[in-house]
């Protein structure tokens, strides 16, 4: 499915390049592994092939994606549950999809809470997630540097607020 030098995601984790497939012994079973480095924060990740589609791994997004995402930064409509434990987890399962678009909403709306009511210390770490994630696939899809990345991010979150 995946080859060498392909630019993927894994979600909750981030965006990645494929560095090999390997065969490993875990559990004292063989299984064929691809071997995954997501530059932001400098992490190797193990997946096992046969779970990629569970995982939910997938291409990175193109640059006319970016500027989706980007837009659904700046978008002003946010329709915000203001029930802490349901909306905490819905943000959960957008993170878990794996889409671009959903993390995106996700950041959004947690700013757009920030700025009116503040966020608890769970939310904020989330937001931090969120955005570690984002950063990692604007990394890899616009060929930019993570400080480039953060900032894009940034200076569109702020012409909304």
């Amino acid at each position: 499915m995946f080859k060498k030098g392909d630019k993927v995601v894994y979600p909750m984790h981030g965006a990645g390049v494929i560095e090999g497939v390997e065969e490993r012994e875990v559990l004292g079973k063989k299984h064929m592994y691809y071997i995954m480095k997501i530059p932001v924060g400098d992490m190797k990740v193990m997946i096992p092939k046969e779970r990629v589609d569970a995982i939910g791994l997938r291409e990175i997004v193109d640059k006319n994606s970016v500027k989706k995402v980007l837009a659904i930064l700046k978008a002003e409509e946010t329709n915000v549950n203001h029930n802490w434990n349901q909306r905490y987890r819905a943000n959960l399962e957008k993170i878990r999809s794996g889409d671009i678009y959903q993390v995106a909403e996700v950041i959004r709306n947690l700013v757009f809470l920030d700025d009116e009511k503040g966020l608890s210390t769970g939310e904020k770490k989330m937001l931090e997630n969120a955005k570690q994630i984002l950063v990692s696939e604007l990394v890899l899809a616009k060929d930019i540097e993570e400080e480039q990345a953060h900032e894009i991010i940034n200076d569109t979150l702020l012409t909304t607020s």
